[in-house]
């Protein structure tokens, strides 16, 4: 946990929640950020990153504009170009990490002319021009907002995130790109969090917690649709000092500024150990699931 207070503001980041059903189960995708990371080092995290300034610019090549993508991510205050900015960094960063190509019409053919052209230096607007491909906004489903606290968070900058749930297309096969990350696997939430639980992998909040949402659910179709039929929630996370362990609660606990509940699952999570923990456990995160 970071303990000094940061001056910077929250610098807007898209990420992509991919998933696909498996023989267990709901799976979802994850890859391991690279050990020299600044953010997340060594950590499995969703596909996802930092808005760009050129993001707006490049939205032209989305199947959908700002106006009517605002609808669904359900923040009035956004500019129609920051909407598609948002939107359009999701897909970015999800092909850029993963080489997954969420556009209309392209499969695994057009994602591994466009993953190559890539790897050339061209921007995937400009790829995805001469391949008449546009982008498939409307396949991102907004799910949460994390904004990173002043103090307290996990890494020494701040991001206001947008998660999405996305349906990993039928045909490609998603990879890590060997720069950004080094590994990546499909997992069931509740494996993932049992691989966290014996130290096999690293987990971060915003993951640890969205897992723990996500174990709830049998399948995709049951996660996009609790998605859609709700606000995505903000998600601000509160950090105290409880008998001399830190502490990082969420809305709807009774030490948070917000008393609705955000997320299902534990309110609060334990740094203990060198990882974050809820009180009762890893029963707790499946508490009523």
């Amino acid at each position: 946990m970071n303990l000094e207070a940061l001056d910077q503001p929250a610098r807007d980041s898209a990420t992509v929640v991919m998933l696909r059903d498996g023989a267990q189960g709901l799976e979802v995708f994850l890859v391991k950020r690279h050990g020299l990371s600044d953010v997340l080092g060594g950590a499995y995290v969703f596909p996802g990153g930092k808005v760009d300034a050129t993001d707006a610019l490049a939205a032209r090549s989305l199947d959908a504009a700002g106006a009517e993508l605002r609808v669904a991510l359900a923040e009035p205050g956004l500019a129609d170009e920051a909407v598609a900015a948002l939107y359009f960094a999701a897909l970015r960063e999800l092909f850029e990490e993963t080489g997954v190509l969420l556009a209309q019409g392209a499969g695994a053919a057009e994602a591994e002319i466009a993953w190559r052209m890539m790897r050339e230096g061209r921007a995937l607007d400009e790829v995805l021009a001469p391949m008449a491909l546009q982008l498939a906004a409307t396949r991102l489903q907004p799910w949460s907002r994390w904004i990173t606290p002043v103090v307290g968070g996990v890494v020494r900058k701040r991001f206001d995130a947008r998660f999405f749930l996305a349906r990993a297309p039928e045909g490609q096969t998603p990879r890590h790109d060997e720069h950004e990350a080094t590994e990546s696997c499909w997992l069931t939430p509740r494996e993932a969090l049992r691989q966290y639980w014996e130290g096999e992998i690293e987990l971060a909040p915003p993951q640890i917690m969205s897992l723990a949402h996500l174990s709830r659910h049998a399948g995709v179709d049951s996660a996009m649709a609790e998605a859609r039929a709700r606000t995505p929630p903000l998600v601000e996370p509160e950090p105290f000092e409880l008998q001399g362990v830190r502490v990082i609660c969420y809305p709807g606990d009774e030490r948070h500024s917000v008393r609705a509940r955000a997320l299902p699952g534990p309110t609060r999570l334990h740094w203990r150990g060198g990882r974050f923990e809820p009180e009762g456990g890893l029963a707790d995160l499946f508490a009523d699931a």
